[in-house]
């Protein structure tokens, strides 16, 4: 079954986020919702989250200053909501980013063809860059992936060693940035003739990878547990490219 498009809302108007967050429901939307500047960070965080639809009038930081925040780490795909009408609104979340703009109100239905728009739109550029991942040589966060020849350097330019299913398991990462792979689907990307019992564990093998990734033991783990779902791998940046999405 494929999974569900993780649709973030970010509004101060708890009515509006409850309203869309069951209307979203029924188009089979997985939707989560936030009501200011900390909160959408949060869910950023916890969620590989697919779109945002974010009003521009928030308490604290408005949805502009986030827009703006949010381009610069990343690609993921942003609606804007806003109760002004006028042209220079628009025109300037649009500048800032955003992929689309809606005023308020708005048909919830009109929303959800537009949410179906962006993402389509979102998958090709995502397209792109995965053939670019394709490559031979791949870089991210400094760290560079000679495929022919299966050669990791670090930052620092050491080589890493990997094992055959080391090498499938960061490819499949790779070529999936910030998105939640299950055990179950890294476990067939990383099988292969010469996975013997000790590499059969998916969770050993993450291991394995995430301290290889580490250059000292306080670093941050480039890949992230999910509890109870599987892994995300947490690459600021694919190919010189934000990771996709945040």
């Amino acid at each position: 079954m494929k999974p569900s498009r993780q649709i973030l809302v970010v509004d101060d108007d708890h009515g509006i986020t409850s309203l869309l967050q069951d209307y979203l429901s029924g188009f089979e939307f997985c939707t989560h919702t936030a009501h200011d500047g900390p909160g959408m960070r949060m869910q950023l965080a916890a969620q590989p989250i697919d779109l945002v639809v974010l009003d521009m009038m928030l308490p604290g930081i408005d949805g502009l200053s986030l827009t703006r925040e949010l381009r610069q780490r990343s690609r993921i795909p942003i609606i804007m909501l806003t109760a002004c009408s006028n042209s220079h609104d628009r025109v300037l979340a649009l500048e800032m980013g955003a992929d689309d703009y809606m005023s308020k109100p708005f048909e919830p239905r009109e929303l959800v063809a537009r949410i179906k728009t962006v993402l389509r739109r979102a998958a090709t550029v995502h397209d792109r860059i995965l053939q670019e991942v394709g490559s031979d040589v791949v870089h991210f966060d400094q760290w560079v992936l000679h495929r022919h020849e299966r050669r990791l350097t670090s930052p620092t330019g050491l080589v890493v060693p990997l094992s055959n299913a080391e090498f499938r398991l960061l490819c499949t990462f790779l070529s999936r940035p910030r998105r939640l792979l299950s055990r179950d689907q890294l476990m067939e990307q990383a099988r292969g003739r010469a996975m013997d019992a000790f590499e059969r564990s998916i969770d050993l093998l993450v291991s394995r990878l995430r301290q290889k990734l580490r250059e000292s033991p306080d670093a941050p783990s480039i890949i992230k547990t999910v509890r109870g779902a599987g892994y995300m791998f947490n690459a600021r940046s694919v190919q010189g490219q934000p990771a996709w999405p945040l």
